[in-house]
């Protein structure tokens, strides 16, 4: 985990980089938006009031993460992603909540106006890939992949699965049914360090990862899976059918499906051209 101090009208505010999403301290945000000498007091009062209120638990949209304090040690607080933080921003009657919303989308990847309008993160999404040379076919398969994933975690949120330690054990064990290998060392074989392995998969990958993941939602569904366990036996089955499809290709094709290729050297457009010659 990466931990980076960011500063919003010369308040300080800590967050942490966990699996490639942005965490803020909450009493952070609080203490720049309200100008509070007790922050944690102002929290704790907040949650209550808003409990009452509205009947919403701000505490759901938080997880606990350590950070350091003046003394050097490190503690537990409460965190939310960019998302999260939005929802608890509206909860604060502060003249700064406007121009704080406006500086968030700025350093959180314009994730505010995307919660607002979710068309925006698909356009910006299908943009970026465009930029960086991709060709629409495999945008496509990338964006429906994307589509097919977030049903899949929609389902193990609503399952009592856990957050996402949890998600990233099912996701590994999808992933080593369907491929072979989990994806630290699918990542290890492409040679990516902190980079979406699914943005250096080829057609096919792309192809046979949906098929692991909505086949999990489907099986998840309809054996009613319930817990971290239990959702652990469906993955498995998920991945199983993608790793079969994905075993009798290979042996019509005479050809691997798992590839070391990746595009951090030159984009896939590119590399499809080169095929082709």
């Amino acid at each position: 985990m990466t931990e980076k101090l960011i500063v919003f009208q010369d308040k300080k505010i800590r967050r942490l980089l966990v699996n490639d999403v942005w965490f803020f301290a909450v009493v952070d945000v609080i203490a720049a938006l309200t100008d509070s000498s007790k922050p944690r007091d102002y929290w704790y009062r907040m949650k209550k009031r808003e409990k009452e209120s509205s009947g919403a638990e701000l505490s759901t949209f938080c997880r606990q993460l350590k950070f350091e304090a003046a003394d050097g040690k490190k503690y537990a607080t409460d965190c939310a992603n960019t998302e999260g933080i939005f929802r608890i921003v509206q909860s604060i009657p502060s003249p700064k909540a406007e121009p704080f919303k406006r500086w968030l989308a700025k350093v959180g990847y314009e994730r505010v106006q995307e919660i607002e309008d979710p068309e925006l993160a698909t356009k910006r999404t299908r943009e970026l890939y465009q930029a960086k040379g991709y060709s629409d076919a495999w945008i496509e398969k990338r964006m429906r992949g994307i589509a097919v994933r977030a049903e899949l975690t929609e389902e193990w949120k609503n399952r009592d699965v856990g957050d996402s330690c949890e998600y990233a054990i099912l996701t590994a064990e999808i992933s080593k049914a369907a491929f072979g290998v989990t994806p630290s060392e699918y990542k290890q074989f492409k040679g990516l360090e902190r980079e979406n392995l699914r943005d250096h998969m080829t057609d096919l990958e792309l192809i046979f990862s949906m098929l692991g993941e909505a086949a999990t939602t489907e099986i998840t569904r309809v054996k009613d899976a319930q817990g971290f366990d239990e959702n652990r036996c469906a993955a498995n089955k998920g991945g199983v059918i993608a790793g079969d499809a994905r075993k009798k290709l290979e042996l019509e094709s005479g050809r691997k499906v798992v590839s070391g290729e990746n595009y951090l050297d030159m984009s896939e457009k590119q590399k499809r051209l080169e095929k082709k010659i």
